[in-house]
């Protein structure tokens, strides 16, 4: 399996500084970064390592519900996944203090229970669920 990169040139302190993260393995694009605006509510036009990490959690689970509907009987029509990803104080430093994964999608071949327990188990393969083991990860599934 491929190895994929980022990589974060960085400026200054980090109350003064800033940088940009470089998804370095696609090419697809380069994004400012700011440890003010990563710590405020409005991220204004910044993204942040939560971010990035809601991303990557999003889609990853993304790919592996659909898998699972899949492997349970089920078509995914359409999936629609959001994630929520906290940062909040911790005894040095900052910590995520949770990720709250929020599922709507359309699916046919499953029942509201069958897809329940699919999008749970989903939740629980997903690699990036799998590497994230010390934070907090909820899940509000649903069909639509």
């Amino acid at each position: 399996m491929p190895t994929r990169t980022a990589r974060t040139a960085w400026n200054g302190t980090l109350e003064a500084g800033s940088g940009q993260v470089e998804l370095t393995s696609s090419g697809v694009a380069t994004f400012d970064v700011s440890f003010p605006k990563r710590a405020a509510e409005e991220a204004g036009g910044t993204t942040s390592p939560e971010e990035l990490i809601a991303a990557a959690h999003s889609s990853c689970y993304a790919m592996q519900l659909s898998a699972l509907v899949a492997e349970a009987g089920g078509t995914p029509q359409s999936l629609d996944i959001t994630a929520d990803v906290s940062l909040g104080p911790d005894t040095v430093g900052f910590k995520l203090t949770g990720i709250k994964l929020t599922v709507r999608a359309e699916v046919d071949g499953l029942d509201a229970d069958g897809f329940a327990k699919v999008a749970q188990a989903a939740k629980e393969t997903c690699p990036i669920s799998k590497a994230l083991t010390g934070v907090d990860i909820t899940l509000d599934a649903a069909l639509d």
